[in-house]
């Protein structure tokens, strides 16, 4: 598109050139004057965001990495080869808090979003429908913007406009998964009831080589249909569940369906609840029946991408954010893939045995890497080659494409040399470090690196620089985070941009003051939030509802409430300590030196209380070995050297400088910076219309109610505008 208005900027030019010299041979006095067009305006850059879900550095070989057995990722290769990647990116800790920062620009002390959002967690802990979004942000600059597979930066569950509440935070169409916690739910382990639960790891019935398996049986679809798989098709189980159906082994087609079978089950990547927001507000929910609940999660995600963008017009710009559920646990195969060996055989695997978690991991990454390169090919951005490869030539389209890991990798997944105590979760290098590509037009110089330091937050300002927008601060009227990053892209020269970084994450906000209880997975952890995923994880629960018990004695009924507490009831019953993962995670770094604040319970008293401790790393990161901030590579800061002093000094005051930007508001719901009327007309929205969790739950009760009401009046007139937002 640039090469073609450059061509009409010459025409015009070599034109006028004539009219003058035409002009010079006349005979008359004066030249007549010459009205040239005017130039056209540049056409606008579409943007395809693509996020990878717990894909973190360490799987990539594309940045060096990927352990003993790298996952196969050619699309992702030819995306990196062909634009700009980026080696020095931190994301948050978790996917929700990493949602938030990116769509709204804003650090997570300032979304509020500061944990993987769960169905207890409260309005108050996911995004506000106060603040600006890029897709709000964008609709400015006439953009229309759709988000495709996981949401996670609000949960239904809480959020008053329920299944609405994508279109209600600024996207004009969603086609994707709203599960109760925001993650894929736990395996079917009935297969669709055909077996008793327990029975089959993976959701499919195997083949006949293992214990229940079956080589032959009938296939059914929800609408009755029904094929009889064997002989010839690959897995016949698996096969069948990746065409939607239930399969029932070692059985002929019948002319009713089984009583037995349950289409209403939900099952991992294979059965989930699709939803969708229009853009005049209304919203479906499908039926467990539909087809398009019963597809594998990264083909619905690409299908339903790749049928909006191409009915966009010529004219319309857009933005489309692909969010898959991949690699995200319970870690399942793929769709049968007869072109690869590897994918066809692990039809057999035990998904609940968790050193299979790294093959999973791989056969689903690589899967996802060719469900990409099936969207490019899709929308017409990318096409294949007689011999099946990826061509993208991507000056050659209007679109920028971005691809993001959007946390470190899971601990079971995460490949060596990286440190699988310090992955997802926390605040150290494996949990922060992901991938991050761009490609498209609008990049110079390609195939290169960029070794400067990135925040996902700064992708925020990357999407309005994609949409002309200069100064992007200038309209938020929210204090941003972002760093401007389109100069990287344009400049291979570029110097840094952004000179520290910064990580978070911690609870969220439940009535009443409760929290996720702990989960046990080698270390103890309080982020999964509910049970199922705890033991999705392959952990043991030991909060609300537990079955918990060492050495034969049980756990309290009521469970636990921190990990600290667990910790005591197994050493003081005769076993052996483990590591607790801190409640809340913080980070932050200059060129030189990174310190982690990280915050326990400390409840060995009896009463529990806050446990903070620091660390300070030095950072050295050679080309060849990735910089881990491993265990017992803290420096000591009672022994420090002048210049590791210097650098705990400056993190230090960088981090308290940083909260101090952030000023506590009682009853400024709408985050304007002050509380006045317009609170209590945006209260009486929320508290007549469910009464239930919203924004304007002020004492965090659950309730939006005369309680809150009271707060807003108590402090009618507070300005809270001069301290920052």
């Amino acid at each position: 598109m640039q090469a073609k208005l450059s061509n009409r900027r010459g025409q015009i030019m070599r034109l006028g050139a004539i009219a003058l010299l035409i002009a010079g041979c006349s005979d008359n006095s004066s030249s007549p004057e010459i009205t040239l067009p005017p130039e056209p305006e540049p056409a606008a850059t579409n943007i395809l965001f693509i996020v990878l879900d717990d894909v973190g550095m360490d799987q990539m070989e594309i940045f060096g990495y990927g352990g003993e057995t790298p996952p196969a990722t050619p699309t992702i290769d030819k995306l990196a080869g062909t634009g700009v990647s980026f080696t020095d990116t931190w994301s948050m800790p978790a996917c929700s808090t990493t949602r938030a920062v990116m769509f709204e620009g804003r650090f997570p002390l300032r979304t509020n979003v500061k944990a993987a959002l769960g169905p207890n967690d409260l309005a108050n802990s996911m995004t506000s429908p106060y603040t600006t979004t890029i897709p709000k942000l964008l609709a400015g600059r006439g953009y229309e913007s759709a988000l495709f597979g996981k949401f996670h930066i609000a949960l239904q569950g809480n959020y008053p406009a329920g299944d609405a509440l994508v279109h209600d935070l600024g996207w004009d169409y969603f086609a994707g998964w709203l599960d109760e916690t925001g993650d894929p739910t736990s395996v079917d382990t009935t297969a669709g009831g055909v077996a008793p639960e327990g029975t089959y790891s993976c959701g499919f019935v195997p083949d006949g080589t293992q214990p229940n398996g079956a080589d032959s049986g009938a296939c059914y679809l929800a609408d009755g249909n029904c094929t009889e798989h064997g002989g010839g098709i690959i897995a016949p189980g698996r096969s069948c569940r990746d065409e939607g159906g239930i399969f029932d082994p070692n059985t002929s087609c019948q002319n009713m369906l089984p009583e037995h079978l349950d289409f209403n089950r939900m099952n991992a990547h294979s059965v989930s609840p699709m939803v969708y927001n229009f853009p005049d507000g209304s919203v479906e929910r499908l039926a467990l029946t539909d087809p398009r609940s019963r597809q594998f999660r990264t083909r619905f995600a690409v299908d339903e991408a790749a049928e909006w963008i191409n009915s966009r017009a010529a004219d319309q710009p857009w933005m489309a954010t692909v969010s898959f559920a991949s690699i995200h646990t319970p870690l399942v195969q793929p769709p049968v893939d007869p072109a690869s060996p590897a994918n066809v055989d692990s039809t057999n695997l035990d998904c609940g045995n968790i050193v299979v978690q790294r093959i999973l991991s791989n056969l689903m990454l690589e899967s996802l890497d060719l469900e990409v390169g099936r969207l490019l090919v899709a929308t017409g951005l990318a096409s294949r080659d007689a011999d099946g490869e990826l061509v993208y030539t991507p000056e050659a389209t209007d679109t920028m494409v971005v691809i993001l890991g959007d946390n470190g990798s899971l601990g079971s997944t995460a490949k060596f040399p990286f440190d699988v105590s310090r992955s997802k979760g926390t605040a150290y290098q494996s949990g922060v470090w992901v991938p991050l590509i761009v490609s498209g037009p609008q990049v110079s110089a390609p195939g290169r690196q960029v070794t400067s330091m990135v925040n996902v937050a700064d992708l925020f300002a990357l999407f309005a620089e994609i949409a002309g927008i200069e100064d992007v601060q200038a309209e938020v009227p929210l204090t941003l985070d972002a760093v401007s990053m389109l100069p990287y892209l344009t400049n291979p020269e570029q110097p840094p941009l952004r000179d520290w970084n910064y990580a978070e994450v911690g609870l969220s906000l439940q009535a009443n003051g409760e929290v996720n209880g702990p989960c046990v997975v080698g270390s103890c952890t309080q982020i999964p939030n509910i049970r199922s995923i705890c033991e999705d994880n392959n952990g043991v629960w030991w909060g609300k509802g537990n079955e918990a018990s060492f050495n034969g004695v049980p756990a309290p009924a009521e469970g636990f409430t921190y990990c600290s507490e667990v910790l005591d009831f197994v050493t003081s019953n005769g076993g052996e300590p483990f590591d607790i993962q801190p409640l809340v995670a913080i980070a932050v770094r200059n060129e030189n030196y990174k310190l982690v604040e990280n915050t326990f319970k400390d409840c060995s008293s009896g009463i529990c209380v806050d446990d903070t401790q620091l660390e300070l790393f030095a950072i050295d990161q050679p080309i060849s070995t990735p910089w881990l901030d491993r265990a017992g590579d803290e420096l000591p800061l009672d022994a420090l050297d002048d210049a590791a002093q210097a650098a705990l000094t400056e993190l230090t005051e960088r981090l308290a400088a940083l909260r101090a930007t952030v000023v506590d508001c009682p009853g400024d719901g709408n985050i304007d910076g002050v509380v006045d009327d317009t609170d209590l007309q945006e209260w009486g929205k929320y508290a007549n219309a469910t009464g239930l969790s919203s924004v304007y739950d002020l004492n965090l009760d659950g309730r939006t109610d005369a309680l809150d009401e009271a707060i807003i009046v108590q402090n009618q007139g507070l300005d809270c505008r001069s301290g920052g937002t």
